[in-house]
């Protein structure tokens, strides 16, 4: 796990990633991710109809190199974005969920893969080249209605976690997301004791001091929040027991399915 001294979640008005400047000016460099008509993802643990389909394993890909972001694969397509081999917080590697494979001109392979930041559900094509393969057991899938965060290994059930979760004002987005980043928030400071930055962002709330309204799942230190209530501005508060449990076992690159019940 790599450890940030000086994130914290939830620590201002928004109850998103923000509270100190040196967190928000590198949540605005993640914003650059943020783009229109990036195209839309099927999720890798797919959700319909209020329930979770996850599968035994999913594939990632890590990134050695920073990559162009493509709209379909083939380098003479129109270019999205690029998305750099470090995440801004931490400096841990990116690690984005495959979705898809195809073979272009050339023989060259290309990945589809799944991307943070706006607008939630985007995807894009990536050369396979200049990537690490990796394949995780682990999935998260949090039913907003049960208020319960339920851990997956290898397609069957290992833990569940009561949480608090986005009031209605604020609320949790829906949808098939990933673990950006592992982080570890500074003593006394809110939204302790770790954090999994999501690659969600909130769907209400559009920046805090500068940063991308990034979704989390935290720590309740300095926060408080009754574990299955509907009160947070729309991360995810868990109980410090909890949490330690999974940034001991979560890493960048982990599915995490959100559905409303």
């Amino acid at each position: 796990m790599t450890i940030d001294t000086s994130a914290n979640f939830e620590a201002g008005p928004s109850g998103l990633p923000g509270g100190s400047r040196a967190l928000a000016a590198s949540l605005l460099a993640a914003s650059v991710l943020c783009l229109l008509g990036i195209a839309a993802w099927p999720a890798p643990g797919a959700w319909a109809s209020g329930h979770a389909r996850v599968r035994a394993t999913e594939e990632g890909a890590v990134l050695l190199t920073g990559h162009r972001v493509y709209s379909r694969p083939q380098a003479g397509s129109r270019v999205l974005l690029t998305v750099p081999a470090l995440r801004p917080m931490t400096g841990e590697r990116t690690t984005l969920p495959v979705i898809r494979r195809a073979t272009g001109a050339g023989g060259r392979s290309w990945l589809r893969v799944m991307l943070p930041g706006r607008p939630n559900g985007s995807s894009g094509w990536i050369s396979r080249k200049g990537t690490r393969p990796l394949v995780t057991g682990w999935h998260l899938v949090v039913n907003l209605g049960a208020r319960r965060v339920t851990v997956y290994r290898h397609g069957r059930v290992l833990r569940r976690f009561r949480t608090v979760v986005g009031a209605p004002s604020t609320p949790t987005p829906t949808g098939s997301f990933f673990v950006e980043e592992t982080l570890q928030t500074p003593a006394g400071e809110p939204g302790g004791p770790f954090a999994l930055a999501l690659s969600a962002r909130s769907d209400v709330l559009q920046e805090f001091e500068g940063g991308p309204g990034q979704i989390a799942m935290h720590g309740r230190d300095n926060l408080g929040g009754t574990l299955g209530a509907a009160e947070s501005h729309g991360c995810m508060r868990l109980a410090t027991a909890s949490i330690d449990w999974l940034v001991k076992r979560i890493g960048p690159g982990v599915p995490v399915t959100i559905y409303p019940s």
